[in-house]
């Protein structure tokens, strides 16, 4: 409960919770939800759940650099990543990297994602 509220306030505070609880959905989702960045110290099982991916990368593209390869090949988490920060083309899969829409709209976002 207190880490809960904890990463809500800040999700970079999941650095600091247990394993059991950087494991847990619930309060890896909340903590992505308030910094994309928090991925980093969610579990490799919960790098690769798409619906905690997809809620980092809205929040901060570049925390598609923490996700599992089967995640930085799914065109709907890297449309979004490229959508929040163009950058975040170069962490995609190469398959993703040469797609025209992925590209475009990382382009949109930021001419310099090339």
């Amino acid at each position: 409960e207190v880490v809960l509220e904890a990463v809500k306030q800040d999700g970079r505070a999941l650095m600091y919770a247990s394993e059991e609880l950087k494991a847990d959905k619930e309060v890896v989702l909340e903590a992505v939800k308030q910094d994309g960045r928090a991925l980093k110290d969610a579990t490799i099982e919960l790098k690769a759940d798409k619906e905690i991916v997809l809620e980092a990368v809205k929040q901060d593209g570049n925390a598609l650099k923490c996700s599992s390869q089967e995640i930085k090949a799914d065109k709907e988490v890297v449309l979004e990543a490229v959508k929040q920060n163009g950058r975040a083309l170069e962490y995609a899969s190469e398959e993703l990297k040469a797609d025209k829409e992925v590209v475009l709209e990382a382009v949109k976002q930021d001419w310099r994602a090339l």
